[in-house]
């Protein structure tokens, strides 16, 4: 499977994901390309480090369509199957959507649906919440707002800043990512509605045939 990764900073949950596809980790699959709105994002030399293609493809004062129909065609030109967002910081319009249908996922550091959006960490410690987390889901039109594929529970403390909590959360984002499109590169998540479910290696032999 081709996956393309839309960053704009750092792009730590692109390299977790870069390296288990390399590791094999992830199998049967290829990371073609990792794009930026940002020229000076952090994760571009991360991935030419990597041996990765990378490409920016600026906002410039566009609007949303149009900037996102230079990067559909980015990503068509290469083949690519699945597109992981790794703190792409602009929502996607809805013809970028229907250009990759359920082939789109995000991870989101809350537990969704709790606290989409941005500044999740102070959210979740302003209202009192005791467990926070992260979680991988499909992106659909709506913000933050797809069916869910894995989340994973981090204990929020009581001297916790913004900051603290944010901390640990990225610490458990890296895995869940890459066990998330692991699951999806093996053809084993099936959407139903808005349910994701995880078929056994039969379960997905048997639905082939």
């Amino acid at each position: 499977m081709k996956i393309g990764i839309l960053i704009s900073g750092r792009g730590s949950n692109m390299v977790a994901l870069v390296d288990a596809v390399k590791s094999g980790e992830i199998p049967d699959s290829e990371v073609v390309v990792v794009i930026s709105d940002k020229a000076a994002a952090a994760g571009l030399e991360k991935a030419r480090e990597r041996g990765i293609e990378t490409v920016v493809i600026g906002r410039n004062n566009r609007s949303r369509t149009e900037h996102d129909e230079d990067i559909v065609r980015e990503l068509l030109s290469r083949g690519v199957e699945l597109i992981c967002l790794a703190g792409y910081m602009r929502l996607l319009s809805p013809d970028f959507i229907r250009a990759f249908p359920n082939k789109v996922v995000n991870i989101h550091p809350s537990l969704l649906p709790s606290f989409p959006g941005l500044n999740v960490q102070q959210q979740a410690i302003d209202h009192g919440v005791k467990i926070s987390g992260c979680t991988v889901h499909f992106v659909d039109e709506n913000l933050d707002a797809g069916p869910i594929i894995l989340q994973k529970a981090v204990e929020v403390k009581d001297g916790d800043t913004a900051e603290t909590l944010a901390a640990r959360i990225l610490e458990q984002e890296h895995g869940t990512y890459v066990e998330a499109v692991r699951q999806i590169v093996t053809g084993r998540v099936r959407i139903e509605g808005r349910r994701t479910f995880f078929d056994t290696p039969a379960e997905t032999a048997v639905g082939k045939r």
